[in-house]
């Protein structure tokens, strides 16, 4: 594989690679030779930033290698000033073509925010609410909120709260990161804001910023 793909390509080489996985043929690289070809540099073709769940092991999802994926992880994928550097540093840096933001039913933060707009709600350790309140807006846009402002769980589709923040998500990362909307609107980068399924293994594209 060339060192630089178009956007395009790599979002091919990412689509197929989660295919495989999906049908059990895996052919990712991460023996001797490997390490050895990687030791002094790294030319990873996408970077992807998602969700820190055990369930969503980035290279395994999407059968890629040693030194294929710049992968950035955090509860909820919450966009930080860590993170935007991060993927600054792989879009000026590296040169990646794609960047991949990954979501993923049956989110644990996404249930948190959810649970936190109830009457009841617990309260929270305050790193884990700086976390938490950055999903509330998508749960506000989804519920129905009662008289009191709060929130019946049962009534939400945490689903779709989750598709919500994944919009969100690409769009502050626009709006916050120069680097990378600037990159976008050269046509060397593009966004794909996916979401995976957990049953059955797709990783689903929902939102597209650039050209793929």
């Amino acid at each position: 594989m060339p060192d630089r793909l178009t956007p395009p390509a790599a979002w091919a080489e990412m689509r197929d690679g989660n295919e495989r996985f999906v049908a059990g043929n895996p052919r990712h690289r991460q023996d001797v030779d490997r390490r050895a070809e990687l030791s002094m540099r790294q030319t990873p073709h996408a970077a992807l930033f998602g969700c820190s769940d055990s369930r969503l092991a980035a290279e395994i999802i999407f059968d890629q290698g040693l030194g294929d994926l710049f992968v950035v992880r955090n509860a909820g994928q919450i966009i930080s000033d860590s993170v935007l550097g991060s993927l600054e540093y792989a879009v000026a840096v590296l040169n990646v073509p794609l960047i991949v933001v990954l979501g993923h039913d049956q989110c644990g933060a996404v249930s948190a925010a959810i649970d936190s707009q109830t009457e009841d709600a617990p309260l929270l350790p305050a790193h884990i609410h700086s976390i938490i309140e950055k999903i509330v807006p998508a749960v506000r846009r989804v519920a129905a909120p009662a008289a009191t402002g709060f929130v019946d769980p049962a009534s939400i589709d945490a689903g779709v709260v989750g598709r919500e923040h994944l919009r969100d998500t690409v769009a502050e990362m626009l709006e916050r990161s120069e680097v990378i909307s600037a990159a976008i609107a050269e046509g060397t980068l593009a966004i794909v804001g996916a979401n995976y399924r957990l049953l059955v293994g797709n990783a689903d594209p929902h939102i597209i910023v650039g050209v793929i």
